[in-house]
């Protein structure tokens, strides 16, 4: 199926404890430039992000936000150095005895004394919250390739639309090019006849002049190919994997047999048709900048 390259999704999850939220959204580019943003302390699950996404996405510039929410953690834990507190304590009690001072200690005081409290932030496990952070961001890749999904059926549609146009262009092309060549034969022989007197006419001149110059314009060879690149794109369309790179290169031949049947044409309607024609590949072409 085919898959737009701009789009956008969102999912949320719970692990250990955190609330984590994953939002990513896309837009054009020729190739894939992933960009995460996250909590500096959860970085060492970057990868893990970017493994995800490089599993869903070929093309694209995707910007990836993911949010951690620790507010329900008990993060940190407080430690009492009884050792040092001890020592803390019977030196206060030596110091009120041995100079007559009162003894005030409280447990507010102590615990002001230098590397009493101990503070240690809980350990967490690494790996399981990377593990975590990538299946909410697998969430949100779903979520955003069925938005992108939706997208490129209406890009498919528009397309063939447009590819059936250039169908009955191209006939309408066929049909005309033959009767260029006969107006040529007549206008040949009709300014040979103003020059020459009729019985000196040679038919077998203006035939082989009518031969070169039906040889100059036949346009079969271009329509046959630009027949061929349309049955390959219509495929293409209907295929499943990544095709936009492909489709770009094959709508430059489009362009190219089109150009080759503007140049070659001597005929107004003719003309115009090409230029039909060429408005209608260039609107493909702006089509599928947004396929993946």
């Amino acid at each position: 199926m085919i898959k737009s390259m701009t789009g956008y999704g969102s999912a949320k999850g719970t692990a250990q404890e955190l609330e984590i939220t994953v939002e990513l959204k896309s837009v054009n580019n020729r190739y894939l430039d992933t960009s995460v943003r996250m909590p500096r302390s959860f970085l060492f699950a970057e990868d893990a992000v970017k493994s995800a996404v490089q599993s869903h996405i070929s093309r694209g510039k995707v910007d990836v936000f993911v949010s951690v929410d620790s507010s329900g953690v008990e993060e940190m834990n407080v430690k009492v150095n009884e050792a040092l507190l001890k020592g803390y304590m019977t030196a206060i009690s030596h110091i009120s005895a041995e100079y007559k001072l009162p003894n005030d200690m409280s447990a507010m005081s102590v615990s002001r004394f230098p590397d009493v409290l101990e503070v240690e932030k809980k350990d967490v496990d690494s790996d399981a919250i990377s593990e975590a952070i990538a299946a909410v961001t697998e969430q949100a890749l779903n979520d955003f390739d069925d938005m992108r999904i939706r997208e490129g059926e209406k890009l498919k549609e528009d397309v063939l639309r447009r590819l059936h146009t250039i169908d009955a262009l191209v006939t309408a092309i066929e049909e005309k090019a033959p009767k260029t060549v006969e107006d040529y034969r007549s206008r040949l022989y009709q300014k040979m006849a103003e020059v020459l007197d009729t019985a000196g006419i040679d038919e077998n001149r203006i035939l082989a002049e009518a031969a070169i110059f039906a040889d100059h314009i036949a346009v079969d060879e271009e329509t046959v190919r630009l027949r061929s690149h349309m049955a390959q794109l219509e495929t293409m369309m209907n295929g499943s994997s990544p095709i936009g790179r492909k489709i770009d290169f094959l709508i430059q031949e489009f362009n190219r047999e089109a150009n080759t049947i503007g140049s070659k044409c001597q005929n107004s309607e003719i003309a115009h048709t090409v230029v039909d024609l060429k408005s209608e590949i260039e609107k493909i072409r702006e089509q599928i900048q947004n396929i993946e």
